[in-house]
């Protein structure tokens, strides 16, 4: 507590004869109970008010979800819940990001250390809300959890291959080099044969664009459910799990499964950030990578920063590319899309977002054709004299991905020595190496030679 705050402020949302129990125990010195709120929508008013510093909340208020604890975060509130120890009330609690569960069956004191433990101290290294954030359950060595990678591929507007480069980056991330094989009649599930090569590495290929998300029609997959909604609603409940998010979550090629994104655009609202936050983390105990596939817009709308239950349109994006550790900025190789990805690198750096992603800038169909003699050198030269990037990666145009798209299939599957594919398959190696070290260290694919 900062010596400018003698008193700490208490916001009261506790159901039932509990009520006046807490609040005759936080009538203590140093603390005051401010307001006491019958609901969430009360609760979440007096906290933009600034009536409090703390939120007290029982398990079974109504609508309190992971959602309503980050608008409570962003507001300055700390949230201490009242829970039997050990009980999936408690679990649950925990997963939707509560500072402190304490049991009420405890003495007093318990619940009035924990709601002063959880206000921000005045010490830099003090990181607030650190109480209750990660319980433990259980004496015994654990195994270690496996710590995945994100990737979010994104790049400007104007279909400059977003979802073709996730799609075949995902799949060499797997560290598999598929044979040539024929050609396959589409079905809701692959099953790859005695004879396909074991994946080096398991990667999560999540379609997030919600403006138009195709990463299901890409790969053949006809008819399926959003599974991406389904894992953002399971994460607000905090029902989300590694074996959940993995049984959402179809596998379409060895080392490789797919969570499809939304069927039409109006369903945007289904993607809250505050869900999709929960869902990168999992992913990440999931899967070695997780390659998501981002839409085009970042901008946030500064109309709705009074609302703070509005959704944001664009919250999916925003949340893949801050929880992203590589970013991979696409666009298209001809003047146009040229210009578009100079201003999108501005514009992804002044939006404060992936701050401290590492970066790899995507060219796509680089072609004599719309550039001139010498296309890859004309578009590094470009790219260097405006954007200032130096190590850029071209993808050529290449009649291989009409042919991947026309079957539904991967590059690795249809033409493994394709230039498009080693472009991609040098992508992937680019982005193994500027990882975090100690994660997603899985070796890369051989490359077939040409026949």
């Amino acid at each position: 507590m900062s010596g400018a705050t003698t008193t700490t402020t208490v916001l009261c949302a506790v159901r039932g004869a509990r009520e006046a129990d807490v609040v005759t125990t936080l009538g203590a010195p140093g603390l005051q109970v401010t307001r006491r709120c019958a609901d969430v929508v009360e609760l979440l008013a007096a906290a933009a008010a600034g009536a409090g510093r703390v939120a007290v909340v029982s398990d079974d208020l109504p609508g309190l979800d992971r959602g309503v604890v980050a608008d409570l975060h962003a507001h300055g509130v700390r949230v201490v819940a009242l829970a039997a120890d050990g009980t999936w009330e408690e679990g649950r609690l925990r997963a939707h990001g509560v500072d402190a569960v304490v049991d009420l069956d405890l003495p007093g004191d318990a619940l009035r250390d924990a709601v002063r433990a959880v206000v921000p101290s005045t010490d830099p290294e003090a990181r607030p809300g650190a109480p209750g954030q990660a319980p433990e359950h259980g004496g015994g060595p654990e195994e270690p959890a496996r710590q995945g990678i994100v990737v979010a591929v994104w790049g400007p507007t104007g279909a400059p291959g977003r979802t073709t480069l996730a799609t075949n980056l995902a799949a060499e991330l797997t560290g598999t080099a598929p044979e040539p094989r024929a050609r396959r009649a589409r079905r809701r599930r692959r099953t790859p044969g005695p004879g396909a090569a074991s994946p080096a590495g398991q990667v999560l290929l999540v379609d997030a664009d919600t403006y138009g998300g195709t990463v299901a029609q890409r790969l053949g997959l006809l008819d399926e459910s959003p599974g991406l909604a389904a894992a953002a609603r399971g994460a607000a409940q905090a029902t989300l799990d590694a074996a959940r998010l993995a049984a959402l979550a179809p596998a379409v090629l060895p080392g490789l499964r797919v969570l499809t994104g939304l069927t039409r655009a109006a369903r945007w609202p289904e993607l809250p950030g505050s869900s999709l936050d929960a869902v990168w983390e999992t992913a990440r105990s999931v899967a070695d990578w997780t390659v998501v596939d981002t839409g085009f817009a970042i901008e946030r709308d500064e109309m709705l920063t009074y609302d703070t239950r509005a959704p944001q349109r664009n919250d999916a994006t925003l949340s893949a590319l801050a929880a992203a550790d590589v970013v991979v900025v696409v666009g298209s190789g001809d003047p146009v899309g040229l210009q578009r990805l100079v201003r999108a690198l501005d514009e992804l750096a002044e939006s404060g977002t992936a701050v401290g992603a590492a970066r790899a800038v995507v060219v796509n169909r680089v072609r004599a054709s719309v550039v001139g003699a010498g296309p890859e050198r004309a578009v590094r030269d470009a790219m260097a004299r405006y954007a200032g990037v130096e190590d850029l990666h071209l993808v050529p145009e290449d009649a291989a991905l009409d042919q991947s798209l026309r079957e539904g299939r991967t590059l690795a599957e249809t033409a493994p020595s394709s230039p498009a594919r080693r472009a991609v398959a040098h992508l992937a190696a680019h982005v193994r190496a500027v990882a975090p070290s100690g994660r997603g260290a899985v070796p890369g694919p051989v490359l077939e030679t040409a026949h």
